[in-house]
This record gives C-alpha cells, structure tokens and sequence, in this order.
C-alpha cells in the first residue's frame, strides 16, 4: 500500500493540479497491477515524509494488529478515518438472519471508532417525521447541501455549540454520516456557514412547511398565538454587525452587544414564525411588524388567533393596533390599579401548593373584560420580597438618624437628604411605601431628626399583594379559560430557557449579521424537532427535559468490532450497541428502530484472491 501523486491538466482553464490516492500492489499471474483503494482528493495535505507511517499504520488497523511505534496523534486519528473509508468501500450489509460462523482468536478482538448516535437517531427521524429533508429538497438544495444542512440542525440539537464545533463534532464524535449515507469528514469549515447562509435564505418557506406539517400530524387548532421576545449577547466587538446593539440584557450582560429574537408560537409550543431584531430593540415597537409577517406567508387563518402576550409588549398602541385588525387579545395589563373582592371571585386553580382566585369585571370605558387574579403563592413570595427589603431599608435609615448624634457621622441637612435620596433609588420597590420627614435645625444648619412612616399606595400590588390583572376582549370566556390561556405564556418563557439553556443560543460569535441570524435560526429549528420529540413523549407519559432525554440517549453508540479468524483473515463488524431499557423505551414510543443504522461486515483475506 503507497500513496500515488498524480497530475492532472485543466481541460478549460489551463495548467494543472495534483490529486492524491491511496493504492495497492497485487500480482496477478507474472504481472503486477495496481488497484485504487481510496481517493484521497486535490486537499491531501500530508507531509511526504509521513506517507509511509501513514500507510503502515492503515494496514495494521485493516489487519487488527497494534502498532509497536509510537504513532503521532495526528497520524493515528487520519489512519483510523482512512481505514474506516476504505472498510465502507468494501462492505456488505448484512442482516440478522444471515450465518456466518468463524473461528477467531478470542485475544484479537478490539472494538474501535466508537461514534455517538442515539440522540442522532431520534432527531433525524423527528425531521424526516416533519418532512423537512423533503422540503430542502423541494426548495433546491442538492444531495450533499441538505445532508450539510440536516447535519448541523441535527447537531444543534445533539451538541449545542457554534457552527465551528458542531464542524468538529460531525468529523470526530457523531455517526449521524453514517446514517445519512454520507461523509462529514471531507467538509471544510466554510461549507458550514455556507450552509447556514442557505437555510437562512429560505427561512419563511421552512418555518410555513414546518407549522404547516406540525399542525397536520398533530391536529392542532390555531386558536392561540403566544408572542414574546428574548435577547442574548456576543463575544467581541461586533462592529460590522448592524444588529448588534447594547440594551438590557435578561442574561445580565449589559456589558455585551445584543440581538433580539422574537418568537410566535401556538399553544402547543410550536413555533409559527421567528425574527431577529436589534438588540435595543423595544419589545413593544415589534408587534404589528410580526403579526403581518404571519399574514404575508399565510400561516395565519382567516379566524384570527387570540393573542396572548406580557406587560412588556402590551403597550396602549399595540392593545389599539389589534383592536383596528380585529384581532382578539389577552395581556397582562399595564395600570397600576388592582382591586380583589374574594367574595366574587372564582377558584380557577387549587392544589396543594397553591390557590389561584380570579374576579370578573367589565371596564365600562374600555367595554373590556378585566380579570383580578389573586395568587396565594404569589402573596407568600411578594410578601417575603417585600418584608426583607422593608427591613433593610428601614435599618438604613435608622443607622443614618443613629448618626445625627455622633461624632463624624453625617449631619448637614443637605447631605442628610442626598443620603436619603440614594437610599431610595437602591431599595426603590420598599422606598414608594414610605413617607420620610427630615427636621432641620436652623442654628447649625444639621438634621434633628429623621421620621418615617410606612404608607402603601391604595388599589395597587402593595395593598393587594398577589393581585395581578388581566384585559381582554373575548367577553364570552370564563374566568378558567381566561386564567388558563394566559398561563400559556410560561410555556413561551419555557421556550426560551430551552432554546438558550440546551440549544445553544448564546453566547453570538459571528461577526455579520446574516450569520447571525443563521445561528439563531438553526436553533429555532432544532427547537421544532426537540419539540416534535417531547410532544410526542407527553403523551406516553414521559415529561422529561430535552437534557435529560439527550442525556440518556447519548451513550447509545455505534462501533466497529475488528477481530482475527484462525485463517489468517480479519473480519470488521460495524453495528450498533444493544440499547440500555431507557434507550429502548423512548425508541419504542416514537416508533423508530432500537438498533440506527445498518449492520455492514469487512473480510481483509492475509492475501488478496483474484
């Protein structure tokens, strides 16, 4: 075995190019030939020097045997990614009910290129289950581009990270190529932000077929829209990303530049639609561009969806915009006055835990329908809240009037004042409830004395903690339906803890804006499988997370197992492990195959027979 550098013309450019493969010699009669064993491509970059290391280490690895050298790392990992081509180049599949009895040296046996492929497995068949490799097809991606593109959605999923890592995890960890038929190890970095730059281009045609098809296979009504917003930061500078913008960040990384991503969802937790904004963007000012986008690509129906949002979006003008398009609504509400009147109110939710209470009021101004809600474990923790910082802000103040009376401590009126007044702005939530008077002595121009009495607003959150109102203009619902319709919006929040917590959303590297809104897409996508999967477990039972569910999946691997027969030859097996109870449970709920892949066998005869 050697390795052949070849010339080769430019039939229409002109001038030449070297390509490189890997042959070997066998002798046939009185004559010698020379027959291909892999083509090793125009990219081969390795040394010359190195070539015949490389070459023996791949025919010990073909043979079974162990190398008696010390074998560079770099030299070790291309010999086994060689072997293993050439090993598929020669297999045969083979089935279960296929005998074939050897003897072996028992001692021989080695298992090698252990690759992941359990979580690969359940997320390909949740994207064949959506169509979506029929789709990438459909919008023109060839073969090879859309087993790019299913790669890093699938690996978004599987090992959340940036495109650079799931490059490296495709080439080094998965086998999901060998369930797709293809190889990883030949693609080139540039190829996977390629690839995000043509998903991204066909963005509104993938998310309509995708909701389109969840909506089918699932019989969902599309009676509700959830819409909210999340950000999450870069690292670096960003200076040639327009999107990138410092504002408040839910991460508490200020310090960072963000980007805004919106989100429309079903009540189901099904995307229908997802925007990248800037990252100073105003939740409030994203709506109505939203909604219409829903309505260009036709995913919304002609009987509008309620749509249900926070207190941040729920702005007087986008309450206003909706009501001019007819669109039903349900919103936290903004105003500050609360009233509860638990005599008329309704049990809406009662456990153990918690006793949620909700009052029906029509706003005669408005003609809205206002829902009071009184939450007893709401009270409990804003009672809690509220009482600790009450406590810390009062000890403030009595340290400082301790002070009026001892030596070098603050005194002056007016400093006295100043300190009071950032002893409002640090403990602001306790500050509103308290009436401060500050004595002067107009002799030596100090504080006398300093008073303070705790006075709650009326009508607000102080006076009735654990009161929360909602607005709406669906008169005919109940007060259940109404409190249950909102509580969807913790499934939104729940969203987003998992797009940025187990799929990789943040932290941002890229440093153009179409690539990071490629990132982020890619995410969105890998949500809709995940959501596939977990949807379709909810209802066997099984409410698991998506990182536990990965995790119990992940050690599900495929292996080679190499081994010596007594005559001489070695045979190669490449299958997957039996998979553990867990494994085989959730395989059999989603009906897909416990054992991924095929079963593929290698015979390497100690002499070639021609």
């Amino acid at each position: 075995m050697y390795i052949r550098k070849t010339q080769i013309q430019k039939k229409r450019a002109g001038g030449h190019y070297y390509t490189y493969r890997m042959v070997e010699s066998l002798r046939i009669g009185k004559k010698v030939k020379q027959r291909t064993l892999l083509n090793l491509g125009a990219e081969f970059s390795f040394p010359k020097e190195q070539w015949p290391i490389l070459t023996k280490r791949i025919q010990e690895i073909l043979h079974g045997q162990q190398s008696f050298l010390k074998i560079d790392r770099e030299i070790e990992k291309w010999a086994q990614n060689y072997a293993a081509r050439i090993l598929a180049g020669q297999q045969e599949e083979t089935c279960d009910k296929d005998l074939d009895y050897r003897e072996i040296d028992v001692d021989s046996v080695e298992m090698n290129r252990t690759r992941s492929i359990g979580c690969e497995h359940v997320i390909l068949e949740a994207l064949r289950f959506l169509e979506l490799d029929t789709k990438l097809s459909e919008l023109g991606f060839t073969a090879s581009w859309a087993a790019l593109a299913i790669g890093t959605i699938v690996g978004r999923a599987c090992h959340p990270a940036s495109e650079r890592e799931t490059h490296r995890w495709l080439q080094d960890q998965s086998g999901l190529g060998e369930l797709l038929g293809r190889n990883f190890e030949d693609v080139n970095l540039y190829k996977m932000y390629q690839v995000s730059d043509l998903l991204l281009k066909n963005k509104s045609a993938i998310e309509e077929h995708l909701y389109r098809k969840e909506q089918d296979v699932f019989s969902l009504g599309e009676t509700i829209t959830l819409y909210d917003l999340t950000n999450t930061y870069f690292e670096g500078r960003c200076l040639a990303n327009s999107l990138a913008k410092h504002g408040h960040s839910k991460e508490k990384r200020s310090d960072c530049p963000l980007v805004t991503l919106a989100l429309v969802l079903d009540s189901s937790g099904f995307p229908k639609r997802s925007h990248v904004f800037e990252g100073n963007v105003s939740e409030a000012a994203t709506l109505a561009e939203m909604i219409n986008e829903l309505q260009s690509t036709g995913i919304s129906t002609i009987q509008k969806p309620t749509v249900v949002m926070d207190a941040g979006i729920a702005t007087q003008d986008n309450i206003d915009w909706l009501k001019e398009h007819h669109y039903p609504y349900l919103v936290v509400s903004r105003k500050k006055h609360r009233e509860f009147d638990e005599a008329e109110s309704t049990i809406v939710k009662q456990d153990e835990e918690c006793t949620v209470k909700a009052q029906k009021i029509i706003d005669k101004e408005t003609q809205e329908t206002l829902l009071y809600c009184h939450s007893s474990q709401r009270e409990k923790k804003e009672r809690a809240i509220g009482h600790r910082f009450a406590i810390r802000f009062e000890e403030a103040l009595q340290h400082l009037h301790d002070g009026l009376s001892i030596k070098r401590r603050v005194k002056k009126y007016d400093k006295v004042i100043e300190k009071i007044g950032r002893l409002k702005q640090k403990f602001s939530k306790a500050a509103k409830l308290y009436t401060i008077t500050v004595t002067k002595d107009e002799k030596s121009g100090n504080a006398g004395k300093i008073t303070w009495q705790r006075k709650p607003a009326p009508d607000t959150t102080d006076t009735y903690p654990g009161v929360y109102c909602l607005r709406t203009n669906q008169a005919d619902w109940n007060e259940s339906t109404l409190w249950k319709t909102y509580t969807m919006l913790t499934d939104l929040e729940a969203v987003f803890r998992s797009l940025k917590s187990e799929l990789g959303l943040r932290p941002v590297h890229h440093q153009i804006a179409d690539r990071v809104s490629g990132h982020l897409f890619i995410t969105v996508l890998a949500y809709h499988l995940v959501h596939t999967i977990r949807y379709r477990l909810g209802h066997a039972g099984i409410h698991d997370s998506w990182t536990t569910l990965r995790n119990i999946l992940l050690p599900h691997n495929r292996v080679t197992i190499s081994m010596q027969c007594r005559n001489g030859d070695t045979v190669h097996v490449r299958k997957s492990v039996q998979p553990d109870p867990e494994q085989h449970k959730i395989y059999s709920v989603l009906g897909v195959k416990n054992h991924p892949g095929n079963v593929m066998k290698t015979t390497i005869a100690t002499k070639q027979k021609m």
